[in-house]
């Protein structure tokens, strides 16, 4: 499958599991929601994931950057795998950082406005939230089924 027919795929989704590297080397799943942007939106290629500073998959890419985007279709048979290096943002530090911003954002793009923006970004810098952002290299998968 091309890159680029698996990105079209993964657009029009939100869930996915994304898969990270063990120390000893075995995969490490977690079921998680994404953005990704149009391909001619500034870093329209790039998934981006909110996670949490002290999770698994959070102290896996520290160690080792390559994952792997697991994105199900309408049915069984339909998927897309999306293999690529993840990069890690800061940890937010106050509400109205770069970072809290980008996490607005991502929130408005998948869920649309928040009732409360300061209090989501509140919850940002309590919960120790980091922007998780994957970029994909290649692709496999069946899709158009």
């Amino acid at each position: 499958m091309e890159l680029a027919h698996a990105l079209e795929f993964a657009r029009h989704r939100t869930r996915g599991v994304l898969c990270t590297l063990k120390a000893d080397g075995r995969p490490q799943l977690s079921n998680i929601l994404y953005v990704l942007g149009g391909a001619s939106e500034p870093g329209g290629d790039v998934a981006r994931i909110s996670v949490t500073a002290d999770r698994a998959k959070t102290r896996n890419l520290r160690r080792d950057p390559r994952a792997s985007l697991y994105v199900p279709g309408d049915d069984f048979w339909s998927y897309a795998v999306l293999e690529g290096e993840a990069e890690l943002s800061p940890v937010v530090g106050s509400p109205d950082d770069p970072v809290a911003d980008e996490l607005a954002a991502m929130y408005r793009q998948a869920a649309g406005e928040h009732p409360d923006w300061a209090d989501f970004r509140r919850a940002m810098v309590r919960e120790r939230r980091l922007v998780l952002r994957f970029r994909p290299a290649r692709a496999y998968g069946i899709v158009g089924r």
